[in-house]
C-alpha cells in the first residue's frame, strides 16, 4: 500500500506546469523538432533547415533564427553549451559543424566522419563547450572541437559495441548499452577534460526473451543526480511470455530500480520502487525527487529515496510517499482575434498525460504536435492537508528546498492542533527533533568551511559525506513565527501558559539534545511563563542550578521580575557577575537601586579607577538626599583626584562643577579629611 493516496480537490495539486510556456512550431510534413537535454533547447527545422531554424528554451533571452544549406534530412541538431558551434548530422557516418558569432552562423560547415567503414553513428552529445562525444555501433569517440581552425581533434577512444546511450548533464554521466539484450550498461564520467570508464553493471530482467532480443531501451533508463549522488533509474516491466499466442504481455507491476554509483566499487543496487501499477509510464526528476508518470490512469506518483521503507539489509522497498497525484489543469491562451473569428472562448483546455507528449531529463514535457513545451514544477503548500503523519511530512518537507514556508507553516498548524486537543507534547518533541538535526548539520558544515576549504567538484558517493540541508529552522524562526504568537495572540490563561511551557521545555531539550547554545530569547518565553503561572520556584532552580545560559537580557528580565518575586534581583546580579563584561550594567543596577556607597565598592574593585565616572556616583549621591553619602563619594573621587593626578581638583571636562558648589554648600571651603575610613567603608 502506498502512504498517502491523493483524492483531487481544486487546492490538491502538488504538480503544475510551468504557467509561461515555450511555443515553437509544431511538428508537420516540412517541420522536424528536436530537443537538446543539455542545453534544454528545442530546435525547429523547417525544410531541412533551408527555410530556417528557430531555437528556443526556457534558459534563454530570445529566440535563435537563422538559415543552413539544405543536404538531407536532419537527424540531430545541438548547440554547444556556449551556443558558438553549431553541431548537425544528416547521416549515419558524419556530423557537420558551423560556428557562429552573435547568433548569426559563418556560413562555413566543417566535418568530422565516425572511423571505420563499418561503423554507423548512435548519437553525439556536446559535455563542454569544445569537447564532442560521439558515440557510435563500435565505440566511443572524444573529439576536442578546435573552431578557429574548423577541425576537431581525437581526444581518446573507447572501444564498445554500443546499442543507444544516455547522457546526464548534471552529473557528466555518459551510460552506453551493449550486449544483445542491451542490459550491459558501462558508465563512463566526463570530468577535467577527460571521459574516465567507470565499472560496468548488469541490469537483471525477469524471463528474458527467447531467442534473446533487445529488451532494455533508452527511454526505460535514467542517469541523474539525487541527493548529491549519481544514480541510474532502471523501469522494469515485468514480461510474462504467453505460450498460446506466442506473444508476450506484462504480467504484475512495474518497478524502478535505483543503481548508486559508489567511488572505487562498481555501482550497486540500492533501491527498489513499487509502481504499483504498469503500462505506459515516464519518469521526471524533481527537487530530489522521482516522479513516475502513467499516461492510462493520467496520474503521477511520487517517490523519495531519503524516506524509510522496507529493508533486507541491502536494498530498501519504497512504496509511493503520494500515489495518484495529478498535474494541475492547465489552459491555453487563444489569440483574441482568432477566439472572436472562430466563437472561440478565449482559452483551450490542454490534454494531460497526452499521448504527444514527451518527458525529458529531468522536469521538461514536451507537446511537438501542440508546439508547447513545460518544465513541470512542484507545489508543497497542499501538502499540509493530504498526509495525516506529520512526523513523515516533515521528513519530505525538510528534504526539499523553498519550503521553509510551508514547513513553518505545518509547524504551527501543528501547536494549534496540539493546544487545541489538550495533547501531550511528544510529537512535537520528535518534530523539534527533525528540525534541529537539520540545524546541527547546518551549524556544523558552518565551522567546517571556517576552518577549511569547501567541498570541491562533484565527486562519486561514500555514503559518509555530509550534506548541506534544504532547510533550516533556527531559533529565531521558532521564536518569531511560533512562539511569539503564541503568547500574543491567546489572552493568557493557566492552560495556555502550561502549554508554553512544555512547549518550549521540549525544545529547550532537542536544541540541548544536538549541542545547540540556546539563545536568550527562548528561555525568556519560558521565564515569563513561570511567572504568569507564579512558578516562582521552578523559576529559581533554573537559575539556581544554571540550567539557563547566563546572559544580560536575561539578568535584565529577572530584575523587571523583582516587583512579583524578590529573590530574582539577587539571581540577575549573581548572573551579571559571571558574565566577564556586565560590570557596568551591575553598576547601572546598584545605582538605580540607590546603592550608591555599594555600586563605588563594586566599580573600585572591577573598573579602572581613572575609568569611573566621577559625575555619575556624584549625581547619584546627590539624589540619595543622604550628605554623609555625597561626603564620603565625593571625598572618595578627590583622593582618587590625587593619586592619578596629584591634585584634588576635577578636570574641567568631567562637568563636576555643581557637585562642587553643592558640596561646599553642605561642608564648606575646607578640605575634606583624607582618611576615607569614616565616611565610607571601601572594605
Amino acid at each position: 500500500m502506498s502512504r498517502t493516496t491523493i483524492e483531487t480537490t481544486e487546492a490538491s495539486f502538488l504538480l503544475q506546469l510551468s504557467q509561461t510556456a515555450i511555443h515553437f512550431e509544431p511538428v508537420t510534413k516540412i517541420t522536424n523538432v528536436f530537443y537538446d537535454e543539455v542545453t534544454r533547447q528545442v530546435f525547429t527545422v523547417r525544410s531541412g533547415g533551408a527555410t530556417g531554424v528557430n531555437v528556443k528554451g526556457p534558459r534563454m533571452k530570445t529566440p535563435i533564427n537563422f538559415r543552413v544549406e539544405d543536404k538531407g534530412a536532419v537527424l540531430s541538431i545541438k548547440f554547444s553549451p556556449d551556443q558558438q558551434i553549431l553541431a548537425i548530422q544528416r547521416t549515419s557516418k558524419s556530423v557537420e559543424f558551423q560556428n557562429f558569432s552573435n547568433q548569426v552562423p559563418d556560413g562555413v560547415e566543417y566535418s568530422q566522419p565516425c572511423r571505420g567503414s563499418s561503423t554507423v553513428i548512435v548519437g553525439f552529445v556536446w559535455v563542454s563547450n569544445t569537447d564532442f562525444i560521439l558515440i557510435t555501433n563500435q565505440g566511443i569517440e572524444h573529439y576536442q572541437v578546435v573552431p578557429e581552425k574548423r577541425c576537431l581533434r581525437a581526444v581518446k577512444n573507447h572501444s564498445i559495441q554500443s546499442n543507444w546511450f544516455v547522457y546526464c548533464p548534471l552529473s557528466g554521466l555518459l551510460l552506453v548499452s551493449s550486449g544483445p539484450l542491451g542490459t550491459s550498461l558501462q558508465p563512463y564520467l566526463f570530468k577535467n577534460h577527460q571521459l574516465l570508464r567507470l565499472t560496468k553493471f548488469e541490469v537483471d530482467i525477469p524471463n528474458p526473451p527467447q531467442p534473446a532480443r533487445l529488451c532494455l531501451v533508452e527511454r526505460d533508463v535514467t542517469p541523474t543526480m539525487l541527493y548529491n549522488q549519481m544514480v541510474v533509474l532502471v523501469l522494469k516491466h515485468p514480461i510474462k511470455p504467453n505460450s498460446t499466442v506466442g506473444r508476450e504481455t506484462p504480467s504484475g507491476n512495474s518497478e524502478i530500480v535505483v543503481y548508486t554509483l559508489c567511488k572505487d566499487a562498481p555501482p550497486r543496487k540500492t533501491h527498489v520502487l513499487q509502481l504499483e501499477t504498469s503500462g505506459k509510464l515516464a519518469v521526471s526528476i524533481l527537487d530530489n525527487l522521482i516522479i513516475v508518470h502513467h499516461q492510462a490512469s493520467k496520474t503521477s506518483s511520487i517517490f523519495d529515496i531519503n524516506l524509510t521503507g522496507e529493508s533486507d539489509g541491502r536494498v530498501m522497498s519504497l512504496h509511493p510517499f503520494l500515489a495518484s497525484v495529478t498535474i494541475r489543469p492547465y489552459f491555453l491562451n487563444i489569440p483574441a482575434s482568432a477566439a472572436m473569428l472562430n466563437h472561440e472562448p478565449s482559452q483551450m483546455s490542454c490534454e494531460l498525460y497526452s499521448p504527444n507528449w514527451v518527458f525529458f531529463q529531468s522536469n521538461i514535457i514536451i507537446d511537438a504536435l501542440l508546439g508547447c513545451l513545460w518544465s513541470l514544477e512542484l507545489v508543497l503548500t497542499p501538502l499540509i492537508d493530504m498526509v495525516d503523519n506529520p512526523c513523515e511530512l516533515f521528513d519530505f518537507l525538510l528534504q526539499r528546498t523553498e519550503s521553509k514556508s510551508t514547513v513553518m507553516a505545518l509547524l504551527s498548524r501543528l501547536m494549534c492542533y496540539s493546544h487545541s486537543v489538550g495533547a501531550d507534547v511528544p510529537v512535537l518533541g520528535r518534530v523539534f527533533d527533525k528540525l534541529n538535526e537539520a540545524y546541527r548539520n547546518h551549524l556544523d558544515i558552518e565551522i567546517q568551511s571556517q576552518i577549511a576549504m569547501p567541498a570541491g567538484a562533484f565527486q562519486l558517493s561514500t555514503g559518509s559525506s555530509s550534506r548541506r540541508p534544504n532547510v533550516v529552522i533556527d531559533q529565531t524562526d521558532v521564536y518569531s513565527r511560533i512562539l511569539s504568537p503564541m503568547t500574543e495572540s491567546k489572552p493568557m490563561d493557566e492552560t495556555h501558559d502550561r502549554f508554553i511551557v512544555a512547549v518550549v521545555n521540549e525544545y529547550i531539550r532537542s536544541l540541548v539534545q544536538y549541542h545547540i547554545p540556546v539563545q536568550h530569547f527562548i528561555y525568556e518565553v519560558l521565564i515569563e511563563a513561570f511567572a504568569r503561572l507564579g512558578q516562582f520556584y521552578q523559576l529559581h532552580q533554573l537559575f539556581q542550578y544554571h540550567a539557563v545560559a547566563d546572559s544580560k537580557p536575561l539578568a535584565c528580565l529577572l530584575l523587571s521580575l523583582e516587583s512579583v518575586y524578590p529573590a530574582a534581583y539577587q539571581l540577575a546580579v549573581d548572573m551579571l557577575k559571571r558574565i566577564s563584561n556586565a560590570n557596568e550594567e551591575i553598576v547601572e543596577i546598584l545605582l538605580s537601586k540607590n546603592k550608591v556607597l555599594s555600586a563605588l565598592r563594586f566599580a573600585r574593585d572591577t573598573i579602572p579607577v581613572e575609568s569611573i565616572s566621577a559625575r555619575k556616583f556624584l549625581e547619584a549621591a546627590q539624589n540619595s538626599q543622604d550628605p554623609s553619602v555625597f561626603y564620603g563619594v565625593y571625598q572618595y573621587f578627590q583622593q582618587r583626584n590625587r593619586r592619578v593626578r596629584g591634585s584634588l581638583a576635577f578636570l574641567k571636562g568631567e562637568h563636576c562643577e555643581v557637585y562642587i558648589r553643592h558640596f561646599k554648600l553642605l561642608f564648606g571651603d575646607g578640605e575634606c579629611s583624607t582618611s576615607l575610613t569614616d565616611s565610607l567603608s571601601m572594605g
